[in-house]
């Protein structure tokens, strides 16, 4: 593999590392702000709007591990929050790594 290959592979993994800490970052202030937030889904909220048409589409009810359902337990400070902090850590690891063998 020549230099310049290494380069654009290093690059890349730095990217997604970086987008991995930006979604970190970001998540936990766009949930709330969306209606996602630690009492349960806001009333009349872009989070309720979405989560009352995935119940209409799955016949009621929310399918656990759904967007939905992963949004409202972030949102309400559960595991998928620490999966977010997780994700986040490993990606922050995984640019500042990268950017090192950027040089």
């Amino acid at each position: 593999m020549s230099d310049t290959d290494y380069m654009k592979i290093a690059g890349s993994v730095a990217v997604v590392g970086g987008v991995a800490v930006a979604g970190a970052v970001l998540l936990p202030l766009v949930l709330p702000a969306v209606g996602f937030t630690a009492g349960g889904v806001a009333a009349n909220s872009i989070a309720a709007g979405w989560m009352s048409a995935t119940a209409k589409a799955g016949g009621g009810y929310i399918l656990a591990g759904s967007p939905v359902a992963f949004c409202q337990s972030a949102g309400a400070g559960g595991a998928a929050l620490f999966t977010v902090k997780v994700v986040g850590a490993a990606g922050g690891a995984t640019a500042a790594g990268a950017a090192s063998m950027l040089g």
